[in-house]
């Protein structure tokens, strides 16, 4: 059983939803959406199938003081939508950069909402970083657009693993400047 969560992460707002730290009731949620291979595959750490304990293992990481990436949930529950859309995360790198990660639930697609949680992020700017990087695999021209909508500069190509694919999957990087 997880404990609750304390995180020391701001909570942001957008139109529609806000960007919340995850708590434990999150856990369900992440579980069906996650387990989706639609979603799994568009990402590069989440596995197919989705081990036991996997999604409570995420919260708990999420939580730890020594973490290097915040996770945040969309929460759309205010406004009528789900307690969790989707996530949003953003790692800390080196010379004060981060790089951004999202994924939103198949029930939410083409909807603006991963646009609008990475222009709230990038407005809200918790890591205060100077540059912002993401990539996205090549199959996923979607994700692309979230990213150039939101102002994000084409880097070039190169590759990621995915681990729900098991293979290594060609990527387009981007890059922001804050």
């Amino acid at each position: 059983m997880l404990q609750e969560l304390v995180v020391n992460q701001p909570v942001i707002e957008a139109e529609r939803f806000i960007l919340r730290p995850l708590r434990k009731s999150d856990a369900g949620l992440i579980g069906m959406y996650s387990a989706d291979e639609r979603v799994a595959r568009m990402t590069r750490d989440i596995p197919h199938p989705m081990p036991p304990g996997a999604v409570e293992a995420l919260i708990t990481n999420a939580a730890d003081p020594k973490r290097t990436e915040d996770i945040w949930a969309i929460d759309g529950s205010a406004n009528g939508h789900a307690e969790v859309m989707g996530l949003v995360g953003l790692e800390r790198m080196d010379r004060n950069q981060s790089e951004i990660g999202y994924w939103v639930a198949p029930a939410f697609w083409n909807g603006g909402i991963a646009t609008e949680a990475v222009q709230a992020m990038l407005d809200a700017n918790p890591h205060q970083s100077d540059r912002i990087f993401a990539s996205v695999f090549q199959d996923n021209p979607g994700s692309a657009r979230v990213l150039t909508n939101s102002g994000f500069d084409y880097l070039g190509d190169a590759e990621a693993f995915c681990v729900a694919r098991n293979a290594t999957v060609p990527t387009w990087t981007y890059t922001k400047k804050m």
